[in-house]
């Protein structure tokens, strides 16, 4: 019986052993199962690659193949050749095509604008108006050349107001200059014109600017102070006047300062501490003084007549140098204080309504212009001469500050 037992237990734990072996070797087979199954797949996806390469590869021979046997329709007949000159653009075909239509463009415009604003030529254009012709004052080469260096140097005072700029005087630097032998006709004829004046002040204006009455007043006052006469030019254009510059003297103090001061006294003291000499003998001026915001008021005070009336004690001409009538209404001022009244119009470009609209405008203003004096006549076919002049300047207050 106990026998029997321990056979029992015997067979028992090798059952026992038996089902773990099994249990190990089903744990090893499952094992087994995955991985074999990832390499099937594996080997699966290899196969399906390489057929597909396969193909890829048939592919490419079969389109080399083809590429290789076909023939095509371009053939080269001639090999390309570098031309070292540009076909396009042709420059200098260019440059003389526009040289020639801005050439003529340029003269087009020219007149046109001649056609539509033609300025008075002959004399006889003025004298048709009432209106005598004093003088008609030639152009000046050397002025023209002297004009453009002083208009640089004009330029750079105007960006730099503590510059000293001196221009050129005509009268100086070529006293035998057809332009001046006009000027002192015009001494001549304006001796006689003077004799009914009421006194010896010469008024000088324009119709606007650029028209050349500086330029007149100027030299003209000059042939008079050589002709032995004591001048002195007044420069009225207290807006924008540069007669100090044209005379080689200062603005420190001038007639804006003096009628503008109270305390200042109407009297020969007085006077001689505006006046300032030039390096014309006989010759004296009267700068303009600061710019003042108000100069129509400041002419209209008898301190202006009394002034003029001191200096026409004390010298034989008196010139005011005025802004243009039809710009602002400072000449009509001044206007009524001279004895003499006179124009300046500009050759070939002063038109001819605005000479007589000039004139209607002082008239309404009680003052009788003499004549005209004409400037900037060139030599033409018939026969005239003039002068051109001018310095481009607008007329507004400005402050030389």
């Amino acid at each position: 019986m106990v026998a029997c037992l321990g056979l029992d237990l015997c067979w028992f734990d090798r059952r026992l052993s038996l089902r773990l072996v099994i249990k190990q070797i089903n744990a090893q087979v499952s094992t087994l199962l995955e991985t074999q199954q990832e390499v099937l797949r594996l080997a699966r996806d290899v196969e399906v690659s390489q057929e597909i390469y396969v193909q890829l590869l048939n592919r490419m021979q079969e389109l080399n193949v083809l590429k290789a046997g076909t023939v095509g329709n371009v053939r080269i007949l001639d090999e390309a050749v570098t031309n070292p000159i540009p076909v396009a653009p042709k420059k200098a075909l260019i440059v003389v095509l526009a040289t020639m239509l801005g050439g003529m463009a340029s003269v087009g415009y020219v007149f046109v604008m001649a056609a539509f604003n033609r300025g008075v030529e002959p004399a006889e254009q003025i004298e048709e108006l009432g209106i005598n012709v004093y003088a008609s004052v030639p152009e000046s080469p050397l002025q023209q050349s002297m004009n453009e260096k002083s208009t640089k140097s004009l330029l750079r005072m105007a960006r730099n107001p503590n510059i000293e700029v001196k221009l050129p005087f005509l009268a100086i630097e070529d006293p035998a200059d057809l332009a001046i032998e006009a000027l002192r006709g015009l001494r001549t004829s304006l001796h006689f014109a003077m004799l009914e004046a009421q006194n010896k002040t010469i008024m000088v204006s324009g119709p606007a600017p650029a028209v050349g009455k500086s330029f007149v007043t100027a030299n003209f006052a000059a042939v008079l102070a050589q002709a032995g006469q004591k001048v002195v030019v007044v420069d009225g254009d207290i807006r924008r006047g540069y007669m100090h510059i044209q005379l080689g003297g200062n603005n420190k103090y001038g007639l804006s300062d003096f009628l503008a001061d109270k305390n200042a006294e109407n009297n020969e003291d007085g006077v001689n501490k505006l006046i300032q000499q030039t390096k014309v003998t006989n010759l004296d001026f009267i700068p303009r003084g600061t710019a003042a915001p108000n100069p129509s008021e400041l002419l209209m005070q008898s301190k202006m007549s009394a002034l003029l009336d001191e200096l026409n004690k004390h010298y034989d001409y008196v010139l005011i140098d005025t802004p243009p009538i039809l710009a602002v209404t400072d000449a009509a001022i001044v206007g009524r204080y001279a004895g003499t009244s006179l124009l300046v119009a500009r050759f070939g470009q002063t038109p001819a309504k605005e000479v007589e609209a000039t004139v209607k405008c002082f008239a309404q203003n009680g003052v009788d212009v003499r004549g005209v004096i004409l400037n900037g006549v060139q030599r033409r076919a018939s026969g005239y001469y003039g002068y051109g002049y001018g310095y481009h300047y607008g007329y507004s207050y400005k402050s030389e500050q």
